[in-house]
C-alpha cells in the first residue's frame, strides 16, 4: 500500500522532535512567534481606531520596527559572546513592561509622543527567531540536509504565526477595546520567551573569545545582499499589512482583513512545509533568484482585485513565494559567516526584513492615503521586483561566496 503523500511530507520533521530538550524550546518559540506576529497588526488597528489616521499607524509600527532593526544585530552580537539566556532575559522584561505601558497610554488618550516612546522601547529585545535558528545550526551543524528541514520547520513555524497572529490582532480589538490586541500580543510574546530562555540544554556554547573571527558580520562577502534582498521582502510584508486593513476597511468589511493577511501566511506555511521535505541540490543562490521572482509576479494581481474576497485568494497564492524566500534567505546567511557568528548573522537578515516592514509600513500608508487601497498595491510589486533586481546583479558573486563557505569552518 502506499504511503499518503502528506506523511511522507511530515514524517521528514519528526527526527526534529527527538533532539532531546527541542520540544520545550520550540513550545517557547510557539507563543513568542504568536506574539511578535500581532505587534505590527494590533499597533495599526490601535492607533487607526483612537486616531483616524493609517499614516500615523504606520509610523508607530515604523518606529518599533526600526529599534527592533538596531537592536538585532547589537543583541545577537553580545548573545554570541556572552549566552542567549544572560542577555536576552533582561530585555523581554523591560519590553513586557513597556509595551504594556504602551497600551495603557493608549486607554488614558496620553499624547501621541509618548506611544511613539514607549513603542520604540519596548522594542528593544532581542528576536527569538534567529535564536531558535542558531539553536538547529549548532545541532545540526554536521548534518546539512537535517539542518535545511530545521530552517524549514523554523520559517514554517513563523508563518503559521502570521496565520493565527494577524488574526487575533484585529479579531480580538473588534470583540473587546482597540488595545486588548496589543495587551496579548505582549503576554504571549513574554511567556514564550521565558519558556524557551530556561530550556539550557539546547543552548549554543559561548565560543571564547580568543576563537572569535574579528569584525561585523556583515562584513562577511555575500551577506549584505541578502539583507538587501530581505529589505524588499519586508517591504511586501509591511506594505501588505497596512493596505490589507485599508483595503477592507473601503469595503465595508475591515474585520476581513485578518483573513487576507491569514491566507497570504497559509500559502506560505504550505510552501514551507513542502520546501522543507525536499531535498535541495541547486544552488541557494539559485533558489534566492528564483523566490524573489515569484514574490514579484506573484503580488501584482493585488492590483486588478475589486472586492475583498478575490484580494484574500490573491494573497492565498502571494503568498506561497514567501517561505521559499525566507527559508533560502536565512540558510544562505548561516552558510555565508563562520559559526562563531550564527545568530548575528540571522539577527543582521531579520534586521533587513524589519528595516523592509517598517519603510514598507510607513510608503503603504501614504500610499493608501494618496492614492487609494488598490493602487497602493503598488507598493509591494515594485519591492518585489527591486529584489529581483538586486539579486540578479549580484548573482555571480554572492555565487562565489556561497561555494568559498560551503565546507564548514571551525572557528
Amino acid at each position: 500500500m502506499a504511503v499518503p503523500s502528506e506523511v511522507t511530507v511530515l514524517s521528514a520533521y519528526a527526527p526534529l522532535f527527538q533532539v532531546p530538550g527541542a520540544r520545550r524550546f520550540v513550545a517557547g518559540t510557539a507563543f513568542s512567534r504568536v506574539g511578535g506576529a500581532m505587534f505590527g497588526v494590533s499597533v495599526v488597528v490601535m492607533v487607526s481606531e483612537r486616531h483616524g489616521s493609517y499614516a500615523l499607524a504606520g509610523g508607530v509600527s515604523a518606529v518599533g520596527l526600526a529599534v527592533l532593526a538596531v537592536a538585532g544585530p547589537v543583541l545577537g552580537r553580545f548573545i554570541d559572546k556572552h549566552g542567549q539566556r544572560r542577555v536576552a532575559l533582561p530585555f523581554v522584561l523591560l519590553s513586557s513592561v513597556t509595551g504594556l505601558s504602551v497600551a495603557v497610554a493608549s486607554w488614558l488618550g496620553a499624547p501621541v509622543w509618548t506611544i511613539f516612546v514607549l513603542y520604540g522601547v519596548s522594542a528593544f529585545l532581542p528576536e527569538p527567531s534567529p535564536m531558535s535558528r542558531a539553536r538547529w545550526a549548532h545541532i545540526f551543524r554536521d548534518d546539512p540536509d537535517r539542518l535545511h528541514t530545521a530552517m524549514s520547520f523554523e520559517q514554517v513555524a513563523d508563518e503559521a504565526s502570521f496565520v493565527v497572529g494577524p488574526v487575533l490582532a484585529v479579531l480580538v480589538p473588534t470583540l473587546w477595546f482597540p488595545e486588548a490586541g496589543l495587551v496579548l500580543a505582549q503576554v504571549l510574546f513574554t511567556v514564550g520567551a521565558v519558556v524557551f530562555l530556561s530550556s539550557t540544554a539546547t543552548e549554543p556554547p559561548v565560543v571564547p573569545l580568543a576563537d572569535r573571527p574579528t569584525g561585523l558580520a556583515i562584513r562577511w562577502p555575500g551577506l549584505a545582499v541578502v539583507a538587501g534582498t530581505l529589505v524588499l521582502t519586508g517591504v511586501i510584508f509591511g506594505a501588505n499589512e497596512v493596505v490589507a486593513v485599508a483595503f477592507a476597511e473601503a469595503d465595508g468589511h475591515k474585520e476581513r482583513a485578518s483573513l487576507v493577511l491569514g491566507l497570504f501566511a497559509v500559502g506560505s506555511t504550505v510552501s514551507g512545509v513542502v520546501m522543507g521535505s525536499r531535498v535541495m541540490r541547486s544552488t541557494l543562490t539559485r533558489r534566492l533568484l528564483l523566490a524573489a521572482a515569484g514574490m514579484a509576479v506573484l503580488e501584482a494581481p493585488a492590483l486588478l482585485v475589486a472586492e475583498t474576497w478575490q484580494l484574500a485568494l490573491v494573497m492565498l497564492l502571494a503568498g506561497s513565494a514567501t517561505a521559499p524566500m525566507l527559508i533560502t534567505a536565512l540558510s544562505l546567511c548561516q552558510r555565508l559567516v563562520p559559526r562563531a557568528m550564527m545568530t548575528e548573522s540571522m539577527a543582521v537578515a531579520v534586521t533587513g526584513i524589519l528595516v523592509g516592514i517598517s519603510a514598507g509600513s510607513v510608503v503603504g500608508g501614504w500610499a493608501v492615503e494618496w492614492l487609494g487601497p488598490q493602487r497602493a498595491y503598488g507598493v509591494p510589486v515594485v519591492a518585489g521586483l527591486v529584489a529581483v533586481g538586486i539579486v540578479a546583479v549580484r548573482y555571480r558573486a554572492l555565487e562565489r561566496a556561497e561555494d568559498a563557505r560551503r565546507v564548514p569552518v571551525e572557528v
